[in-house]
């Protein structure tokens, strides 16, 4: 397949959509290369640009735009630049014996598909455009795109919206325009400021740059400076190196994770007086500037009572509702035990009804329990400002006399270990089912990690921690022992280990390091409990191997299936399940740089044609016991007993 044009003859290769499923003729959408950068593809409606691939990247030989491409091991993709013509193709490589196809769908998306004989249909390799940041400059000029916060668009620092009534409306076509115009050289202000640059991490490169090739960075910045239709500059390299520089509006400019590989630096140009307004309220600045906010409410916690209004002032910054305990006790019918849902380490859970009829799950905590009134602030801070499909949602709490209460979204199914590990309700979990809460659970987990305000590692994940609602949907919860990151913190250590023994990463439980990939190992502990109706920490064999042992044992002899729960007898997805299996390996692995991310985890789990790398062999696969004469394999009994959280706190 060739896509692109030819320079002698001005002839073009372009994929069209249909005009309707019934009628082949040329469709509104169509894609082809971008006339403004030959070396990048666009979608166009009619003559307007409806989405774009963004540059192709000779080194990592994918396109900006398309984050899919950067798990592609089946196509060989070439661009080709000459004095003739310029396009790209792609073949497949000689490993793979499989039929693809390109379709410019006529919903404006364009699809890559494969063949899949065991399915007998057309699997959905990738898709463009999937959100609403990936359509062309859907934010407008000056403004920056992110699918993972709402409002979607905001206007860069020191910019303000062009038409603020329409930007309440949610449309932001108009874009943002700046709030002070730049001085227009480098001779400063009657202070002394001059303009200068505000920098953004993890952002996609805006449209249309100018090049420049073999120049230092000090040289860039000076030449965007003494030019007022300058309005940014990039520089990669070290020494000299390549100079972006964007003129007149800046177009397309999406926020992305700090773990996304193809995300950028770019320098915003601004007037003095934006820079000493905007210090700190961007990219990593704004994480680190949020994180000591959050800390200095905590020791503001520390420094008062915690009885009475000291407290309730404190939780108010979480912006919650606060309950009254009067209301809370009718709720709940004075906690009357028949109501008691359960009791984790910090104390009981009751399902409550308020007088609108809404139920409610009503955690009240212990007077005796470890959590106080540090890890209360932090449970609430955290999940008042997180907001997912996957996370379960904070109500609001109640704070009077020495009561510590949270109020939560009611799950009616409970959480997971109520199914996974009851020898009769399991059953009531099939593979679809199970599948589906695994991928909700990575998603939830994809949140924390990279696309939440803050960077979050729950450091508590197992089965009791993931509630069910009425149509199965997993919600993560209890962030009372999650850690926040701040800026470019990938990882901590820590003197006191806080979490529950069976799903701790060795390099947390042994030395205190602390990061996303510990979240990544209890995952994937988590992962074979859903598989096999197994818990880890109920599991034992002769030779004293636990759950992880044993599928890493299985798996070693080509009988990873055999880890399979029983309950799953009749699920015909064997292919599937071994490609569970592999992933929960590699998540378990000793080195926690050897584990994948959450978001190759889900990429891994949810696409077929993907090779998966063999796993090294799992970290605690084998357990510490007295010798025990000859236990059965398994001891459902052990399934009874509540999961221990190791509950000594530290201040974050």
């Amino acid at each position: 397949m060739k896509l692109g044009f030819s320079r002698k003859t001005g002839k073009e290769w372009a994929l069209t959509s249909w005009k309707s499923t019934v009628d082949p003729s040329i469709g509104e959408f169509s894609l082809r290369m971008d006339s403004e950068i030959p070396d990048g593809f666009v979608i166009m409606k009619g003559s307007e640009i409806y989405w774009t691939s963004g540059p192709w990247d000779t080194d990592s030989q994918t396109f900006s735009l398309v984050p899919e491409m950067r798990f592609n091991n089946m196509f060989n993709i070439s661009f080709i630049n000459n004095p003739n013509e310029v396009y790209f193709t792609y073949s497949l490589y000689s490993s793979f014996n499989v039929s693809t196809r390109l379709v410019m769908d006529l919903s404006g998306q364009i699809e890559e598909l494969s063949w899949l004989e065991s399915l007998k249909g057309w699997n959905l390799f990738w898709s463009q455009p999937r959100r609403t940041c990936d359509l062309y400059n859907s934010c407008g000029s000056f403004s920056r795109c992110s699918n993972y916060t709402l409002p979607v668009c905001t206007c860069l620092n020191g910019f303000r919206p062009s038409a603020p009534k329409k930007w309440q409306q949610n449309d932001y076509s108009l874009g943002c325009a700046r709030r002070i115009q730049l001085q227009c050289g480098q001779m400063g202000y009657g202070n002394g400021d001059k303009d200068g640059f505000l920098k953004m991490d993890h952002v996609t490169f805006p449209l249309y740059y100018n090049l420049t090739e073999r120049i230092s960075h000090k040289a860039c910045e000076s030449a965007c400076l003494g030019d007022c239709s300058c309005t940014a500059y990039a520089y990669n390299g070290s020494g000299t190196g390549r100079c972006l520089q964007w003129y007149d509006d800046l177009l397309n400019l999406r926020q992305l994770s700090e773990d996304d590989p193809n995300s950028n630096t770019i320098y915003i140009h601004l007037a003095a007086s934006e820079l000493r307004n905007s210090r700190g309220k961007m990219g990593p600045t704004q994480d680190i500037l949020l994180f000591d906010v959050d800390m200095s409410v905590a020791a503001r916690t520390n420094e008062t009572s915690e009885k009475g209004i000291g407290n309730e002032k404190n939780m108010k910054d979480a912006l919650l509702p606060l309950f009254s305990f009067s209301s809370v006790t009718a709720a709940t019918q004075n906690f009357l035990n028949a109501n008691k849902l359960g009791e984790g380490g910090f104390g009981p859970v009751y399902k409550g009804k308020l007088l609108n009829g809404k139920h409610v799950a009503v955690k009240r905590l212990s007077k005796k329990s470890a959590q106080g009134m540090l890890e209360l602030r932090n449970e609430t801070m955290l999940i008042a400002k997180l907001q997912h499909k996957n996370l379960v949602r904070l109500l609001g709490c109640c704070l009077e006399r020495d009561e510590k209460i949270l109020i939560y979204e009611y799950m009616p199914n409970k959480s997971l270990d109520s199914f996974l590990f009851d020898q009769a309700k399991r059953c009531l979990l099939n593979w679809e089912k199970r599948a589906h809460i695994i991928e909700g659970i990575a998603q939830g987990l994809i949140y924390l990690h990279q696309h939440s305000r803050l960077r979050i590692v729950h450091r508590d994940l197992k089965a009791s921690n993931i509630l069910l609602d009425s149509e199965m949907n997993p919600k993560i919860a209890d962030f009372g022992l999650a850690k926040i990151f701040g800026g470019n913190e990938s990882e901590a250590n820590t003197n006191r280990i806080v979490g529950t023994y069976g799903y701790m990463s060795p390099e947390y439980a042994l030395e205190g390091v602390v990061s996303t990939k510990s979240d990544v190992f209890s995952f994937g502990v988590l992962l074979l409990e859903i598989i096999s109706g197994k818990k880890n920490t109920g599991f034992y064999q002769t030779d004293s191997m636990n759950l992880l042992g044993y599928a890493w044992q299985l798996w070693q002899e080509d009988g990873a299936l055999c880890l399979v729960d029983s309950a799953l007898e009749n699920h015909n997805s064997d292919g599937t399940l071994m490609r569970h299996i592999n992933v929960a390996l590699l998540c378990v692995q000793e080195i926690a740089a050897d584990r994948p991310t959450m978001s190759e985890v889900l990429t891994m789990l949810t696409n077929e044609l993907l090779i998966l790398s063999s796993p090294k062999q799992p970290a605690f696969s084998y357990i510490r016991t007295q010798k025990i004469p000859e236990p059965p394999l398994y001891r459902p009994d052990l399934d009874s007993i509540n999961d221990v959280t190791v509950s000594v706190m530290e201040a974050r």
